[in-house]
């Protein structure tokens, strides 16, 4: 059963909001576009994992995608999360073109691709902090001891794989391409056949994980050297390479292109959510989309049927759900 059905990733979507908002000239603004790139790549593979992952049993699993959990200063993000009450099984998808290297005995993950050379963070030692990430949450809420394990899986069919070094025998069980996945959940199974977690405790479990869930903004801001200040305000023009609107005759206005658009500050208090604060005032909200009437702001905060709290200037709004 999905419990937490797959969207397009929330750190794919704070890279695409940081593209629009921050300048051209940002010291790193063309690796935070590679970044973007990558995973959208990897979005991708994991779609296409979704293929098999409906061939498991409905009631056996419960499975949860695109985990964004805090871990201090950085964001343990997994994937896909299976839940069983014998075992949880993380699964870290890689959708990269040539061939890759597992090499266990330097701990290095290399892509040869038309001749070129390129290492990247080690997925295998990635799935190992997370699956020790996952282990400490289980301890620290008293659930019982259940395994933790992950698998890496290479949703490229055209992407070929070797594991080398002296601890590629450990490593081998947990690598496979996407239509070896349901062959490769078998043997956990076997590896792990002593039930642990019963219904409640798999329900209890899922609903913190979902309660965890969190937008990784202050880790990506971090990791990019971003100031909040670094990012631009202002309502972008969808037709104009994103300049600035103003409001004119009740609508927004792009003074370069000359169209019009009634909504156009939906999507920047979307980027507002995903990069500055989960929730908005009406004086933040005039701030950001450079509105100088209270009245105004007010009207199009209410029109769309966002939560609110508070009163009067003290009041804030906040989508139901992020992202929004």
């Amino acid at each position: 059963m999905v419990i937490k059905e797959r969207t397009i990733p929330l750190v794919l979507l704070v890279l695409e909001a940081l593209c629009r908002r921050l300048p051209l000239n940002y010291p790193k603004y063309q690796q935070i576009v590679e970044e973007m790139g990558r995973r959208r790549a990897g979005y991708q593979g994991e779609v296409a994992l979704d293929y098999f992952l409906r061939l498991l049993p409905i009631d056996k699993y419960l499975i949860l995608h695109d985990l964004n959990l805090p871990d201090g200063d950085y964001n343990c993000q997994i994937d896909t999360l299976l839940l069983a009450p014998e075992f949880a099984l993380i699964i870290e998808v890689k959708n990269m073109a040539g061939k890759l290297i597992f090499d266990t005995e330097n701990d290095q993950f290399i892509q040869l691709n038309k001749e070129n050379e390129k290492g990247y963070s080690n997925p295998i030692s990635q799935a190992k902090r997370h699956r020790e990430y996952i282990k400490q949450l289980l301890v620290k809420h008293k659930f019982p001891p259940v395994p933790v394990d992950y698998l890496v899986v290479i949703s490229n069919s055209n992407t070929s794989y070797v594991i080398t070094g002296k601890n590629a025998h450990k490593v081998k069980p947990r690598v496979c391409k996407s239509d070896a996945l349901i062959n490769k959940i078998k043997f956990f199974e076997k590896m792990y056949s002593d039930p642990l977690l019963n219904a409640k405790d798999l329900r209890k479990l899922s609903r913190l994980l979902i309660k965890m869930n969190t937008i990784p903004t202050n880790y990506i801001l971090k990791k990019y050297d971003i100031k909040k200040e670094d990012i631009k305000t202002g309502v972008f023009c969808a037709y104009n390479n994103h300049g600035t609107l103003i409001r004119k005759k009740q609508k927004w206005f792009c003074t370069s292109c000359g169209q019009f658009s009634k909504d156009a500050h939906i999507d920047a208090l979307k980027d507002y959510f995903l990069l500055i604060d989960s929730k908005i005032t009406n004086k933040q909200f005039r701030e950001f989309c450079h509105l100088k009437s209270d009245d105004i702001a007010k009207r199009l905060l209410r029109a769309l049927n966002l939560n609110n709290s508070g009163t009067n200037k003290g009041r804030v709004y906040f989508p139901q759900t992020l992202p929004w």
